[in-house]
């Protein structure tokens, strides 16, 4: 089986309350959170503090129950990278029958409740977003073709499409520019990632995209998708949810984006591993703050905007 622990787990030891908090891979979740709230924070329907308050815990809750059936099926072959060995399944301290528990749990708590407290298209959603992720992704994609990283990033483009739907109780072109952003930054920012971490995945036999396609390709295409980004992170300062304001602040961290995309994809293996991937390093970091201060900028657009405040982009708005 596929969550069967290998031998080269670390002794166990109890688990404590961290360790079943870990399942739920809080880092992850606080970027769902994150960008589900600004899905529902620029959406057009004004939706009541107890409901969005509601509506964003369970979409929380919901990401950890996704984080802890990630991690009871991966457990294989978590312990055999640096990275994921000394999480709380492939270290013995929580066993692959409470995350699996943990997991079925969260979903089965998270996904009536959305739709209690918000919408049931928003719970649909959610319901979706923890198969896809826990199924489609985890299960089938990321074993079997080095796109799991592209066709799995959908299950973390899902969340600010969420907030939106709480809000509207609809998807509309706005969620699904916002859903666009997230899917296309993941490629690049796992790929980044995978050039200088590339011996865990070849231990592991996970096809991530430089293991089969090779480094050289894996930054042509690092270079590529950035390009695509960068052209549908400032498209939503065309449309309802944008402004002046948002137009600068996308198409400048855009640009940088770009500029160190650029450096890693047409730079060789050999000057990388001179330098001990500095500039691969540099992009997976700053591509963690550019989606932080991306959609931060959509937030204080939607604020510049309630206050009277928002200046349209010259030429598109009143």
């Amino acid at each position: 089986m596929a969550n069967t622990l290998s031998a080269e787990a670390a002794p166990p030891r109890d688990a404590e309350f961290g360790d079943y908090f870990a399942l739920l891979k809080p880092r992850v979740m606080s970027l769902v959170i994150f960008t589900a709230l600004v899905g529902l924070v620029v959406a057009p329907v004004p939706v009541h503090p107890m409901i969005a308050f509601a509506s964003i815990l369970c979409i929380a809750v919901g990401a950890g129950a996704s984080g802890a059936l990630n991690m009871w099926w991966d457990a294989d072959i978590d312990v055999k990278m640096a990275r994921t060995r000394n999480r709380p399944v492939p270290s013995g301290r929580v066993t692959g029958g409470e995350a699996l528990a943990v997991g079925l749990g969260l979903s089965l708590l998270s996904v009536p409740m959305l739709g209690l407290f918000a919408n049931w298209l928003s719970a649909g959603i959610l319901a979706f977003t923890i198969f896809f992720y826990a199924v489609i992704y985890s299960m089938w994609l990321k074993r079997t073709t080095p796109q799991n990283i592209v066709i799995g990033g959908a299950a973390g483009a899902f969340p600010p499409l969420l907030g939106w739907a709480v809000a509207t109780g609809s998807v509309g072109l706005e969620a699904a520019l916002m859903f666009a952003i997230i899917f296309l930054w993941t490629p690049p920012h796992f790929w980044a990632l995978a050039l200088y971490r590339n011996g865990d995945y070849e231990r592991a036999a996970v096809p991530m995209m430089p293991v089969v396609a090779g480094p050289r390709a894996t930054r042509r295409q690092i270079f590529w998708y950035s390009v695509a980004l960068a052209a549908v992170a400032v498209a939503p300062a065309f449309t309802a949810i944008g402004g002046l304001f948002y137009l600068v602040a996308a198409g400048a961290l855009s640009a940088e984006f770009l500029r160190l995309a650029t450096l890693v994809g047409f730079r060789t293996e050999q000057a990388a591993e001179a330098d001990g991937h500095r500039a691969e390093k540099r992009l997976f970091k700053f591509s963690i703050l550019w989606l932080f201060l991306v959609f931060s900028a959509l937030a204080i657009e939607a604020g510049l905007r309630h206050a009277g405040l928002a200046l349209p982009v010259p030429g598109f708005g009143a």
